[in-house]
């Protein structure tokens, strides 16, 4: 049972980063870096249930779900510096007022970054919890 949350969260987060790979050929750069923050999230969420067999928390917050399931340490400075790259592009990124400020600093280089991120992060999170 608790592997089937796990690969729901997993789905989820695989289906976001193929509409963020999508949106990027697109140039619609800032919603890759948006779609880039619901797959790391859900992905989150999957090493979460993994982790403590619990339901994640109602949260878009990285931090508070790596936290929540006891793992800080496990990530590494830089992992933890990518996620606070996309932590401002979930909520932001819905209001008008972000809208325009992330539009200039989410241009294609940047997108490609959060983006090849986001897939070294699931790599690496999937062989964390021993997923194929």
């Amino acid at each position: 049972m608790e592997t089937d949350k796990v690969e729901y969260w997993i789905n989820l987060s695989e289906y976001d980063l193929d509409i963020a790979k999508a949106v990027f050929e697109k140039k619609y750069y800032l919603h890759c870096g948006f779609m880039c923050h619901q797959s790391i999230e859900k992905l989150l969420k999957a090493f979460y249930v993994k982790t403590t067999g619990l339901v994640p928390p109602r949260t878009h917050n990285l931090d508070r779900i790596i936290k929540e399931c006891g793992k800080e340490k496990d990530f590494s400075q830089d992992q933890y510096d990518f996620l606070d790259d996309l932590e401002p592009l979930n909520i932001q990124a819905r209001y008008p007022d972000y809208k325009d400020m992330l539009y200039k600093l989410v241009d294609r280089k940047k997108a490609d970054e959060l983006l090849k991120g986001t897939e070294e992060m699931h790599k690496w999170l999937k062989t964390k919890m021993n997923w194929k």
